[in-house]
């Protein structure tokens, strides 16, 4: 009997063992997807989280110097991300009377309960 040793294709254990192998990185990568999904919502939410209280901000500098006070929306505002957000603001004027701090918080919950806080000072 003469043996060849010249191999013409792979084997049956080599075709499993790189099949193991692709479906252990297939699996990391899938994860991966999962998380970069996670962190692109939450920033999401997060930028319309900011924009409403930018829109806040811009709708108390605007507003006359005796009517600008604390306050909150009344009801939830509905995001384009489906998230409800609740907005509040807060005014504090300072010793002189010329200057008022303004704290404007937004909270809503995807998942957990997220808040942000936007700072911020309207002159007289």
């Amino acid at each position: 009997m003469i043996l060849n040793k010249k191999s013409n294709g792979f084997s049956l254990i080599e075709l499993l063992i790189s099949l193991v192998i692709l479906a252990i990185s297939l699996l990391a990568l899938a994860s991966l997807m999962a998380m970069t999904t996670q962190n692109n919502s939450f920033g999401s939410h997060m930028t319309e989280a900011t924009t409403l209280a930018q829109d806040q901000l811009e709708n108390l500098r605007v507003t006359p110097w005796a009517n600008v006070v604390t306050g909150a929306d009344p009801l939830p505002i509905a995001g384009s991300t489906g998230i409800p957000y609740t907005r509040s603001w807060t005014v504090a004027q300072n010793a002189d009377g010329t200057l008022r701090a303004v704290t404007i918080t937004i909270t809503w919950t995807d998942r957990t309960g997220h808040s942000i806080r936007l700072l911020s000072a309207i002159p007289q």
